[in-house]
């Protein structure tokens, strides 16, 4: 991808051109010049853009709510699909055996490449310039914020995706219990059966731990 052609995409323009480069190089092609360290510098960002975003707009949300609307902002299915939205995975510099096996359209792949995307315009320019960008690349997102879902609590949502489609209810059991009874810490796992998929949680509190496992599905399931 040139610098142009992102520009035109994303509205930023790389005054790095290695930096874009490397953003779109896969581990799979490179080992030494790969975009996993902007990956993680890019997700830092993005988390902290998201955050800032929705605290000024949803002044009455708890940190709660803030952390579920965040993450249906920042989970790996949405990125994907921006990512395919500006024809990411065209531009991703892959190794043989990922582009045989179709690695420009996994989702895992086209989210980290986003992220690192991010990360690299973070260092091209500086946090003003890298929030409008990631603004501009949400925008249908952020516009279409389903805030009824967003903020109810993950085993409601579990619930009530399994209902719409006539299917058992999750079950959840609690794996082991560590700590003395002042300081406990409950693992608990929650399984469903169509599909056949099982998560674990851990907190403070057996609903804590239940919410967690319950996330974990959601994120499973793309939700």
């Amino acid at each position: 991808m040139t610098a142009d052609r992102f520009n035109a995409l994303t509205g930023y323009h790389f005054k790095q051109q290695d930096l874009l480069q490397q953003a779109l190089t896969h581990r799979s092609f490179s080992r030494n010049s790969n975009n996993e360290r902007l990956e993680f510098l890019g997700d830092s960002v993005l988390n902290l853009i998201i955050s800032n975003y929705i605290y000024q707009r949803f002044s009455d949300a708890d940190e709660g709510d803030l952390s579920r609307i965040r993450a249906s902002l920042v989970k790996e299915e949405t990125l994907a699909q921006i990512a395919r939205e500006i024809s990411l995975g065209d531009f991703i510099n892959l190794g043989g055996g990922e582009l045989k096996s179709g690695g420009y359209r996994r989702a895992s792949i086209l989210s980290d490449a986003l992220e690192a995307l991010i990360g690299a315009i973070y260092l091209d320019s500086d946090y003003r310039q890298t929030e409008t960008a990631v603004l501009t690349l949400f925008r249908g997102q952020l516009d279409n914020i389903d805030t009824a879902a967003s903020l109810k609590d993950p085993k409601t949502r579990l619930q009530e995706y399994l209902q719409a489609r006539q299917q058992d209810l999750p079950v959840y059991e609690v794996e082991k219990t560590t700590g003395k009874s002042h300081a406990q810490l409950f693992t608990v796992r929650c399984n469903i059966g169509n599909p056949e998929l099982r998560a674990s949680g851990t907190g403070t509190s057996r609903k804590k731990a239940e919410q967690q496992a319950a996330q974990k599905l959601l994120d499973k399931l793309g939700l």
